[in-house]
């Protein structure tokens, strides 16, 4: 049994190697259609800049490179298996300047404090997080007052305990339910300023 853990970890939760590479090629087909569904419930501007969370082998960045033709679109992954899949992917909008995609943990990420982004969401990747609270106010921290964040699980990923308490204990406003997407997914708001 602690084997097949291993396996499954080397394909999805932490992507390495071959099994990742494998891992990486199920992703992306699984979840392009859940990537298209998140991205236009963000209603993207095309002068936007908008940032995903655990991109894995990059539909979702690709998606949202599509819509936000003048800004820019960011992500972070902790997996290099799956930076280097989703760079390959997105080699067009990367070259134009477009895309920047990083390696590093949702805990800690690379960017400066809050204004960075319009919009940010996570597919399939909270559920791997190791502080899923630290996270969230980690993404609260470089979205601008009045950004969106949408969280999606799909039925295989498993689910939180309780979504909306996760968003509104870090101080997301306006925490609601995303119908008519084929995952459990919330949204909600960071804090407007007065």
């Amino acid at each position: 049994m602690a084997m097949l853990g291993g396996v499954l970890d080397g394909m999805f939760s932490r992507p390495s190697g071959v099994l990742g590479r494998i891992g990486g090629a199920l992703m992306a087909r699984t979840n392009d259609d859940v990537a298209a569904q998140v991205v236009d419930a963000l209603d993207l501007n095309t002068t936007d800049s908008a940032l995903e969370v655990g991109f894995g082998p990059g539909p979702g960045i690709e998606r949202a490179a599509g819509v936000v033709a003048d800004g820019r679109v960011a992500g972070v992954d902790y997996s290099e298996t799956m930076v280097d899949r989703a760079r390959r992917r997105n080699a067009g909008t990367i070259d134009a300047g477009r895309v920047d995609l990083r390696y590093g943990s949702v805990e800690a990420l690379p960017f400066d404090d809050d204004d960075a982004f319009d919009d940010a969401f996570s597919i399939n990747s909270l559920h791997v997080w190791p502080d899923r609270r630290a996270g969230l106010r980690e993404i609260r921290r470089v979205l601008r007052p009045g950004g969106t964040v949408i969280v999606a699980l799909t039925p295989h990923a498993g689910r939180p305990d309780d979504l909306d308490h996760l968003l509104r204990d870090a101080e997301f406003e306006d925490v609601r339910r995303l119908t008519g997407i084929d995952a459990d997914c919330v949204a909600g708001r960071t804090p407007r300023r007065e």
